[in-house]
């Protein structure tokens, strides 16, 4: 994806992640890493002390806030809130666990654009959010169908059907719903992206999906063509990653090469 270069440090973009616990401290770390990838200037991850101690660890480019606690909670967000003030885009759900009160706290009362991912995609209502970028896969979706839509209910037989339902209540946010071929759409827009390997299954490869989509978004600030691009990059990188070693690779091996894709 081109993008024209500013000048100054922080004028590239600047994300914020907001997820780990003491089971994932590998999800938020991939995401801020591919972000990193795209070209933005700077990432910050709040994650629960001991996970951003280890993600320090991963790599001396990780810029972690510490917070008390074992997960991420109320007693959070004021601090988180503030925060986000500096940066561009906010990326919450990469190993974050299911913490309903504490995600909707934070799309309440944040008004930056959002990328949605992972478990903080299973606690939202549609109608809730706005200009947000989700990127689920396909039981993530069934979910956040069935929060959003009362009647009819998801059918798995019928996915358009339940695209053209989800549409209605869609507002000005995007969905990136991933498959073996992720389908990208806005309540007008819609975008079918090809690229991909059937070895992107394996753990990691969606975190590394929403941090391009954060990367791409600080920088364009355009919520459809970021997911698109990002849809694209994504699957163009597994396709070279299976080329390269089969299906052996792992997600963090796959994000050290999204440099070759990005820009």
């Amino acid at each position: 994806m081109r993008i024209k270069r500013k000048e100054y440090k922080g004028q590239n973009g600047k994300v914020l992640i907001i997820g780990g616990s003491k089971e994932y401290t590998g999800a938020p770390y991939l995401s801020a890493m591919a972000a990193m990838r795209t070209g933005i200037d700077l990432v910050t991850i709040c994650a629960p002390e001991k996970t951003a101690w280890a993600i320090n660890h991963y790599s001396p480019d990780m810029i972690t806030r510490k917070l008390l606690g074992d997960d991420l909670n109320l007693t959070h967000t004021k601090e988180i809130i503030l925060l986000s003030e500096e940066f561009d885009v906010i990326l919450i759900g990469p190993g974050l666990g299911l913490k309903k009160d504490f995600v909707l706290k934070i799309l309440r009362e944040i008004q930056k654009p959002f990328v949605i991912d992972a478990d903080a995609l299973k606690v939202l209502n549609l109608e809730s959010i706005n200009n947000a970028i989700l990127t689920p896969h396909i039981k993530e979706f069934q979910t956040l169908y069935n929060n959003t839509i009362q009647k009819p209910q998801y059918d798995e037989l019928e996915l358009e059907m339940n695209i053209r339902q989800i549409k209605q209540k869609i507002g000005n946010n995007i969905i990136l719903l991933k498959g073996k071929e992720d389908t990208i759409f806005s309540k007008h827009r819609r975008y079918v992206n090809k690229t991909g390997h059937n070895s992107m299954t394996k753990g990691g490869t969606g975190d590394i999906l929403s941090g391009i989509c954060a990367g791409y978004l600080a920088q364009t600030k355009n919520l459809f063509d970021s997911a698109k691009e990002a849809a694209y990059t994504n699957g163009k990188l597994g396709e070279y990653m299976y080329k390269q070693k089969g299906y052996g690779y792992t997600a963090n091996e796959m994000v050290n090469e999204l440099w070759r894709f990005a820009q």
